[in-house]
């Protein structure tokens, strides 16, 4: 018995220790990716491990495996032999992107009007309250989450499993040019009207409205980011 014992007290410990990798190994890919979405990391930074090792208080093994999910979302390059940097902002590529992400939204925004329960639509009410809030306290970075939560949510109210993953992979190469387009308060506070508007619209379940607001909402959105990048360009030149 005490044999048996022992046993069960050591897989539980195994079980427990597979747990906390798992949840550090997540920790520190969203760590990492909020520094370069946020703009911390700019793109073409060489990716030192000591340093940010360093700076997110983990060792280098969970930080390379961080490095590597990230490559796979768009967001770091790995150079052969050369380490890895923060992947650059290449223009025709957000472009390309930003166009088909706004026919997915359309197309999810259209089938969310038809498939959402009430409660969807009450989670998506509360998520957009929490938005605002933040919005009007100024904290870019925490209103960003809950904008990104609420396009996911709009995704996955529309039923569709094959949307919502061709969707998440293509809206993470785009995540840091997505941030920097409400750097402008400007344009922050016409993407909050905007997304007032989407709220109407589904709690009204008129799906051509909401698919014509996602469309505009993603075509504004590239407006502002390929703006930032022409005069990033522009200052580089000098």
């Amino acid at each position: 018995m005490p044999a048996a014992t022992t046993s069960s007290t050591t897989d539980t410990n195994n079980v427990t220790s597979l747990a906390d990798r798992r949840l550090l190994h997540e920790t520190v890919i969203d760590r990492l990716r909020d520094l370069i979405v946020q703009g911390e990391l700019a793109p073409e930074t060489k990716l030192n491990e000591r340093v940010l090792a360093e700076k997110l208080g983990t060792s280098r093994t969970p930080l390379r495996e961080a490095i590597k999910f990230l490559a796979s979302e768009g967001l770091v390059e790995l150079l052969p032999n050369r380490g890895a940097v923060v992947a650059p902002l290449k223009p025709e590529k957000m472009k390309e992107v930003f166009v088909v992400l706004g026919a997915l939204e359309a197309l999810a925004g259209d089938l969310a009007c038809r498939n959402a329960t009430e409660a969807d639509i009450a989670e998506i009410r509360a998520l957009h309250y929490h938005m605002l809030a933040h919005h009007a306290r100024g904290e870019l970075a925490q209103y960003f989450r809950y904008n990104q939560q609420i396009h996911i949510k709009f995704m996955e109210c529309a039923g569709n499993a094959t949307l919502t993953q061709v969707y998440r992979g293509l809206n993470a190469h785009v995540k840091r040019a997505r941030y920097m387009a409400n750097l402008s308060r400007e344009r922050w506070d016409k993407a909050v009207k905007e997304h007032e508007d989407m709220l109407d619209a589904l709690v009204k379940r008129d799906g051509a409205r909401l698919q014509t607001l996602l469309r505009d909402h993603l075509a504004n959105k590239l407006v502002m980011v390929m703006e930032a990048l022409n005069a990033k360009s522009a200052e580089a030149a000098r």
